[in-house]
C-alpha cells in the first residue's frame, strides 16, 4: 500500500460578499485544486474590511491569497498559467501558513446579521458600472410624452447625449460610442413605442428623439429585475455553470430521489436560494449569440427548471388552467437585455420559434431580438427535461453542455419506459401516450404513424419496446393519450 498524501500545511483564503459571480466562478475554480479553502465573506465581517484593503489596495472582491501570497481578484486567477497555479498549490501543500497570514474573523465573533452592507467592497465592476450610477443621480431621467402616451423614467438621446458631454467631459464621438455601449452591454434600452427599435445609438435625428432607460426602470414582471448587475459580465456558458451548482445544491437537499416532488417550503428558507436569487440578477446582462446549440440547450433547460421552482416560490403553484395559462406566460427571468418568460424559453428559444400551447401566434416575431437566440429547429427532447412544476412532468435534471443529446436521450428512455409516458396493449392494438405527444406532435413528425417510428427510435431496449414494435408491424395502431396529471409536485 502506497503512504496516504500528507494533508496540507496552508490555505487559501478567499475573502468575497453575496451575489458576485466572479467570487462564486473563484470558489468553483479553488475548489478543483484540492487545497484547503476559507472563504470569509466581508460583508459580514465588517472589522476585516480595513485590513483587506491595505493588504491588497483594492475594494473589490474577490482577494485571493495562496497561504500568504496575494494573488489579486478573479480575473487574475483565471490568468494564471499552469505552472504559477501548481507552484502556488504546491506552496499551500508544503508550507505552514505565515505569521502574517490574510486575517480570519475571531472564533468567538458572531457574524454580523444586522443587514450591514459590504461597506466599500464590490464585485470586480464593469467600466461602465460608475457611469450608470452617476446617471442614475444625475436629474435627467424623468418623464417624457411621445404622441399621447406619458413615459417616466426615461430620457431622451439627446438629453444623454448633452449630461455626458457636460458632466462627463465628452466631445459629442464619444458621448455617441458611450451610448452605443451602454445599449451593447445592456445597461439601457430603447422604449418600446418611442421609436426605432434598433440597437443603435448615432448622432442622428432618430436617434435624439427616440426615448431611452435604463435596463433596472424598464417596467416589466422578471423575477431578476429591480436592480442592475453592476458586476463586469462573465460568459453565459460559465454563469450558467455557476448557476447549475447552486441549484444542484438545492435540488441535492430539497428533491425527492425520483426527482419528482420538491419540498418547496424547506427550499425557500435554505441561504443557498438566497444566493441563487442574487446570482440570477447576472443574466440581465450576459451575451447570449455567442453560446453553440449545445450550450443553449444547457442553459436554457436548467434555466427554465429553476424559474419554474422560483415562481412557484414567489407566486405559488397554479391551480387550474387560466392560473397555469398566467404562470406559464407572465413568470420571466431577464436575459441578456430581453425578457424572457417560460413560454418564450420552452417554445421561443428550444423549439424554435413554434406556437405553443394556447398561443395564435409564435412567440418572437421577425423583427424581436430574441429570435436570434432561438434554435434553428425543434428540439424535441427538450420536452422530457423540461419540469412544468407538476406531477405529470418529467423529473427534474440538471444538464451540462458535454454531452447534452446523449444526457437528453437518456432522459427520454427514462420517460418512456415508465407507464405515466407509455402503455403498450397488444390485446387491443393500442398505445396509450403521455398529453406532452399530443401537445407537441408536430416536433415528433406531425403524424401518429411518425410519431410511433420517433418514439421506437428513442426507447431503451426492453419487453415494452418489443411489444411496440409488435403492435406497429401488425398495422392498424391505435393512438390514444393518458390523463396528465397537473396536481403540484409539491412535496408538503
Amino acid at each position: 500500500m502506497g503512504e496516504f498524501e500528507k494533508s496540507p500545511l496552508g490555505r487559501v483564503t478567499v475573502y468575497s460578499i453575496q451575489g458576485c459571480p466572479h467570487c462564486v466562478q473563484a470558489k468553483a475554480t479553488l475548489g478543483r485544486l484540492a487545497v484547503p479553502v476559507r472563504d470569509v465573506d466581508i460583508g459580514r465581517h465588517p472589522e476585516l474590511r480595513a485590513r483587506v484593503k491595505e493588504l491588497t489596495g483594492r475594494s473589490t472582491v474577490p482577494q485571493i491569497f495562496f497561504n500568504g501570497v496575494h494573488v489579486g481578484g478573479n480575473d487574475d486567477l483565471q490568468k494564471l498559467d499552469a505552472e504559477e497555479l501548481q507552484r502556488l498549490v504546491n506552496l499551500v501543500k508544503e508550507e505552514p501558513l505565515p505569521a502574517d497570514a490574510p486575517p480570519l474573523p475571531d472564533d468567538d465573533q458572531s457574524e454580523s446579521t444586522t443587514g450591514e452592507t459590504d461597506g466599500d467592497f464590490m464585485c470586480e465592476r464593469d467600466e461602465l458600472a460608475d457611469l450608470v450610477e452617476d446617471l442614475k443621480h444625475g436629474s435627467v431621467i424623468g418623464s417624457h410624452w411621445r404622441s399621447l402616451t406619458l413615459y417616466k423614467k426615461s430620457l431622451s438621446g439627446e438629453q444623454l447625449l448633452d449630461w455626458l458631454q457636460e458632466k462627463k467631459g465628452m466631445d459629442r464621438a464619444a458621448a455617441c460610442k458611450t451610448g452605443q455601449a451602454l445599449l451593447q452591454k445592456k445597461y439601457m434600452v430603447s422604449v418600446r413605442g418611442s421609436g426605432q427599435q434598433e440597437a443603435k445609438f448615432e448622432d442622428t435625428k432618430d436617434t435624439t428623439d427616440r426615448l431611452f432607460r435604463l435596463l433596472e426602470d424598464d417596467p416589466h414582471s422578471a423575477l431578476n429585475a429591480g436592480q442592475t448587475a453592476t458586476c463586469s459580465p462573465i460568459q453565459a456558458s460559465e454563469l450558467s455553470l455557476l448557476l447549475r451548482e447552486l441549484i444542484l445544491k438545492l435540488y441535492s437537499e430539497h428533491l425527492s430521489a425520483d426527482g419528482k416532488s420538491v419540498d418547496y417550503k424547506g427550499m425557500s428558507a435554505n441561504p443557498a436560494f438566497q444566493r441563487y436569487a442574487e446570482l440570477a440578477i447576472q443574466l440581465q446582462r450576459v451575451e447570449l449569440l455567442s453560446l453553440s446549440r449545445e450550450e443553449k440547450l444547457a442553459f436554457f433547460i436548467n434555466i427554465y427548471n429553476a424559474l419554474v421552482i422560483h415562481g412557484y416560490l414567489r407566486l405559488g403553484a397554479p391551480t387550474n388552467m387560466w392560473q397555469r395559462y398566467r404562470f406559464f406566460n407572465y413568470v420571466s427571468y431577464l436575459i441578456g437585455g430581453e425578457v424572457f418568460t417560460l413560454q418564450d424559453i420552452e417554445n421561443g428559444v428550444l423549439r424554435g420559434n413554434r406556437k405553443g400551447m394556447a398561443q395564435l401566434r409564435r412567440p418572437f416575431s421577425k423583427t424581436d431580438p430574441r429570435l436570434q437566440v432561438a434554435l434553428p429547429d425543434a428540439e424535441p427532447l427538450i420536452h422530457f427535461a423540461l419540469n412544468c412544476g407538476a406531477k405529470g412532468c418529467p423529473p427534474i435534471k440538471t444538464y451540462t453542455p458535454q454531452d447534452i443529446d446523449s444526457q437528453l436521450r437518456t432522459a427520454a428512455e427514462a420517460f418512456l419506459e415508465n407507464d405515466d409516458a407509455c402503455v403498450v396493449d397488444s390485446g387491443k392494438k393500442e398505445v396509450r401516450l403521455s398529453q406532452i405527444f399530443k401537445w407537441y406532435k408536430a416536433d415528433f413528425g406531425g403524424t401518429d404513424e411518425k410519431l410511433l417510428k420517433w418514439i421506437v427510435e428513442h426507447m431503451g431496449d426492453s419487453p415494452k419496446k418489443t411489444s411496440l414494435q409488435g403492435v406497429i408491424s401488425d398495422g392498424k395502431t391505435k393512438v390514444s393519450f393518458l390523463p396528465y396529471d397537473w396536481s403540484s409536485n409539491s412535496s408538503h
